[in-house]
């Protein structure tokens, strides 16, 4: 579930880093025939999902509303992150605290979901989007925060 971050832009302006992108789960040859193709983006929504909560994400592209409806439970972070950026997570859609955090532990994150919510199941794409799961992930990214605002990531 995990690649390397990829970044581009003219020489002398900011980058941004692809963090991840639903198509590369979707189009996988390792992606499971028993499950829908948006199980490719549970992951990713659960990560914006957290961002929005903390108040970590910033980007401009997206409306007021859907955020407010990620914010509220209203929508899942997959349904967002589908509807709003195509599967795609970028750090150009966080606030810089949000950024430097997301390209320093979008990875381990990756290595906690699988570990935390994969366990027993067939892939981490059966991995259901649940409230319930949400808040297992939540929690670990709560203590890596901490950790990344102690060691002064979000000056």
């Amino acid at each position: 579930m995990s690649g390397p971050p990829t970044t581009w832009g003219p020489i002398g302006e900011m980058r941004m880093a692809k963090l991840d992108d639903a198509s590369f789960h979707m189009g996988a040859d390792d992606f499971p025939d028993d499950v829908p193709e948006e199980n490719g983006a549970t992951h990713i929504g659960m990560f914006i999902t957290w961002a929005i909560r903390k108040g970590l994400f910033a980007s401009p592209d997206a409306s007021q509303e859907a955020v407010e409806a990620v914010r509220t439970g209203e929508v899942s972070g997959r349904e967002f992150v589908l509807e709003q950026y195509y599967g795609r997570l970028l750090s150009e859609f966080f606030s810089s605290a949000g950024a430097a955090f997301a390209t320093q532990h979008y990875e381990p994150y990756l290595a906690d979901f699988g570990r935390l919510l994969g366990k027993g199941l067939k892939s981490e794409y059966h991995v259901e989007d649940s409230q319930a799961n949400y808040e297992v992930v939540a929690k670990i990214l709560d203590q890596r925060w901490e950790e990344f605002q102690r060691a002064g990531g979000a000056q």
